[in-house]
């Protein structure tokens, strides 16, 4: 079996390409570093979807490093450049917010559309059965047959409960019925799909506070968590969105998906340093066991490939 740091290096590896190996040999064999070393850095990083405020909070403290003489080489930057992102990336981090005992967990799940949210719920769907949960799912993306299919596919491959209604059916009263019977039923956590939606759609944006109110009018206090699937792949454009979806929703924490597939790595960095969401699972992969529970020293060890040592 991979173990989990091998994960995450593999899904990380195309931003850790462009990334970490340019940086080698931007600064390997360079006597002495001018601030245009630096410059062309921040660009680098910049480039990779990093953001700006994070980039230049990045090279800032390189800069400070090099200046003490604490690091001298191109290995010493890809190092301290990790530390720095970690500690980026941990400062946001929290645990997920349980329900108290004997009730159910409810997380919201929103995002644009192809972002990856109905396979992402599908995957954490069998992340939590593994951990001995009792899971349901809640198919609130009654616009598209298609993503109801989807979900109970899922549902009948882990073997978990789903509450669906027809195509077309209203999304909050889907809601508010998988809601009641996640109740009834004693499960321990409730995951619920939505539809898709672009942030600058006001009339589904709308629809997703409908949906939110919905769920409180039956549970108070739920959902525990919103959580926002992001594209990887599409960089730095995935800031409006969370802003955007935060504003409608009350997001509470981030889904990162596709990081495998782009060298826009970087975006995750910028999410935090802009957005102060915590991230609570990656997707670095097609399989299943590919999306794991966030770990920021992982991330940013795998991004400018450092080695480091598991433990449990």
């Amino acid at each position: 079996m991979a173990s989990i740091f091998s994960i995450f290096r593999r899904g990380l590896e195309k931003t850790a390409t462009k990334v970490s190996r340019t940086i080698s040999g931007m600064f390997t064999g360079v006597k002495s570093w001018t601030p245009e070393n630096f410059e062309d850095l921040e660009m680098l990083l910049i480039s990779a979807d990093f953001g700006v405020s994070a980039a230049r909070k990045i090279v800032a403290d390189l800069q400070d490093r090099y200046a003490r003489g604490k690091i001298a080489t191109g290995e010493d930057i890809r190092k301290a450049a990790a530390e720095t992102i970690r500690d980026i990336l941990s400062s946001n981090q929290r645990e997920i917010r349980f329900a108290e005992p004997g009730k159910p967990t409810v997380i919201l799940m929103v995002g644009v559309n192809g972002s990856g949210k109905t396979t992402s719920i599908g995957k954490l769907a069998g992340y939590f059965k593994k951990q001995g949960k009792q899971v349901m799912l809640g198919a609130c993306d009654t616009f598209r047959a298609a993503a109801v299919e989807q979900l109970t596919l899922w549902s009948e491959r882990i073997k978990v409960q789903i509450v669906s209604a027809k195509h077309g059916a209203d999304p909050a009263s889907v809601a508010y019925d998988a809601v009641t019977a996640a109740l009834a039923r004693k499960m321990d956590i409730l995951l619920i799909d939505t539809a898709g939606r672009q942030q600058n759609q006001r009339g589904l944006m709308e629809e997703l506070a409908k949906i939110r109110r919905s769920v409180e009018k039956v549970y108070p206090g739920a959902p525990q968590e919103v959580w926002l699937t992001v594209d990887a792949s599409l960089g730095s454009n995935v800031l409006s969105q969370a802003k955007s979806f935060s504003q409608c929703c009350g997001v509470t924490g981030l889904v990162l998906t596709k990081l495998d597939g782009t060298g826009k790595g970087g975006m995750a960095v910028a999410l935090h340093e802009e957005c102060s969401l915590p991230t609570f699972f990656a997707g670095l992969g097609e399989q299943p066991e590919d999306l794991q529970p966030f770990r920021p020293e992982f991330f940013a060890a795998a991004l400018f490939e450092q080695e480091i040592v598991e433990t449990d």
